[in-house]
């Protein structure tokens, strides 16, 4: 978990030095494009590359696709609100997924659930009215990523039923480096790596991996009550670094509404720890 937050504070800088130059697009591009080498790299040293199949491609594109739509939300709100706020909304995703999965997994809709969303509501609404940073277009992005990234969650649930880790991966790199290129060449203008990006782009692509294979690793590791308290480690980090860095002011109303937002999440983890494993 330690790497997860390294990984994923180390991206949100990243993405901000990169925003000067790059837009969302061109960023998820190169990503994309270093996350494709990095995945035959460590699949040709485990031996995985013969999981790699395209039986399930189409749940692969539309994961991909909801999964690109909520990183360049997140690259975009990265830009224009404390990175601090942007951590705390995107905390909501496990809330999304319990309200999500009764509906897409055919899992049950309980009053825990419920009562969770709503309490992470409050959350949110704390969280996103600061007095350092105004509602405004790049809050409702914030929120729609977290939305975007609970869809990935959940097909990539499916998905895992029948295909490894290194499938998954591979199809996320290569499809969103699809999606990439189509979207920021639109306008016919790709801005090149430059001697001051090349670095951060790369940053960006194994950092990106880095932390999903960590929680991943972790969640094989120990349960996740215990997993999902030390992922809320990354808001205080963050918010340091951004003091440090860009001068982002420590308001207590963000962390206020996180740990709102917190206890939602661990009210439904632990209801749902204690269900039978057959339920």
């Amino acid at each position: 978990m330690v790497g997860a937050m390294a990984g994923f504070t180390l991206m949100a800088v990243a993405g901000r030095e990169l925003s000067e130059i790059h837009d969302t697009f061109e960023i998820m591009m190169y990503r994309s494009f270093v996350g494709v080498f990095v995945v035959v790299c460590l699949g040709a040293f485990a031996g995985t590359l013969g999981t790699i199949r395209a039986a399930r491609l189409g749940l692969h594109t539309l994961r991909n696709l909801a999964h690109f739509t909520g990183q360049n939300l997140w690259f975009y709100a990265l830009v224009f609100i404390p990175l601090s706020q942007l951590f705390a909304i995107e905390f909501t995703n496990p809330l999304w997924v319990a309200v999500l999965a009764p509906f897409l997994l055919g899992e049950a809709m309980t009053r825990t659930r419920i009562l969770a969303f709503g309490l992470g509501f409050i959350g949110i609404l704390i969280v996103a009215q600061p007095e350092s940073a105004p509602l405004s277009f790049a809050t409702f992005a914030a929120a729609a990523c977290a939305v975007c990234f609970a869809l990935t969650t959940l097909s990539t649930k499916k998905l895992g039923q029948t295909e490894t880790t290194t499938c998954i991966l591979f199809w996320l790199t290569v499809i969103q480096g699809i999606f990439g290129v189509v979207c920021a060449g639109f306008d016919s203008t790709i801005a090149l790596p430059q001697s001051d990006t090349i670095g951060w782009l790369i940053v960006v692509g194994v950092c990106g991996l880095l932390a999903h294979y960590c929680i991943t690793t972790a969640l094989k590791l120990a349960p996740a009550t215990i997993v999902a308290p030390l992922d809320f480690l990354r808001l205080p980090l963050v918010a340091v670094v951004a003091w440090i860095f860009y001068d982002e002011p420590l308001v207590a109303g963000i962390f206020i509404g996180a740990a709102i937002v917190f206890a939602a999440n661990w009210m439904n983890i632990r209801a749902e720890s204690r269900k039978p494993a057959n339920a």
